[in-house]
Order: C-alpha cells, then sequence, then structure tokens
C-alpha cells in the first residue's frame, strides 16, 4: 500500500469518527441549521466529485469518482427532503394555507 493511500485512509477514517461524535451532540433544537450547512457542504462534494471522475487519470479513479458523484447526490437530495419535512413541520396549520 502506498504511503499517500495509508494518509488518505487515515484522514477519513478520523473525519468520519469526528463527524459521527459530532452529529450525535447536536440538539434536536438546531437540526434544521445543521441540515442546512450539510446540505451546502454535500454540494461541495457532488462538485469535487464530478472534478475526479472526470479526471479520468485510470479506470479506478473514474470508478470511484463516478461512485463518489453518485453517493453526493444520494445524499444532496435526501438532506433537502429531509430539511423541507422538518420545516413542514414548523408551519402553523390553517384552513387558508397550503
Amino acid at each position: 500500500m502506498s504511503r499517500e493511500l495509508e494518509l488518505g485512509l487515515y484522514v477519513f477514517l478520523l473525519a468520519t469518527f469526528l463527524g459521527l461524535e459530532l452529529i450525535r451532540r447536536v440538539s434536536p433544537l438546531l437540526h434544521t441549521p445543521l441540515m442546512s450547512l450539510t446540505n451546502a457542504i454535500s454540494a461541495i462534494a457532488v462538485v469535487g466529485s464530478i472534478l475526479v471522475a472526470g479526471e479520468q487519470r485510470s479506470a479506478l479513479s473514474t470508478v470511484l469518482g463516478t461512485l463518489a458523484v453518485t453517493c453526493s447526490v444520494i445524499n444532496l437530495v435526501g438532506g433537502y427532503l429531509i430539511t423541507y419535512r422538518m420545516l413542514r413541520m414548523f408551519r402553523k396549520s390553517g384552513k387558508g394555507k397550503p
């Protein structure tokens, strides 16, 4: 295994555990603003993964880039749907409002 790949996997694992700990400790009151922020980060991930897939350095990087685009877009769409659903819960219900 190359040194670059080892370092990349190490950073990825640390970021994963840190992210899980941060998200677990967020109060429900801050969930909607946090989701908006993570949706913006997901949009940046989509752009980055498109760039990786488009470089076509090797077949592996193209396949992994395409997989990253797919996962990022699913995450982005799911995040917006969840945020929309949560915001609908806070609307006042009335007969004249949809």
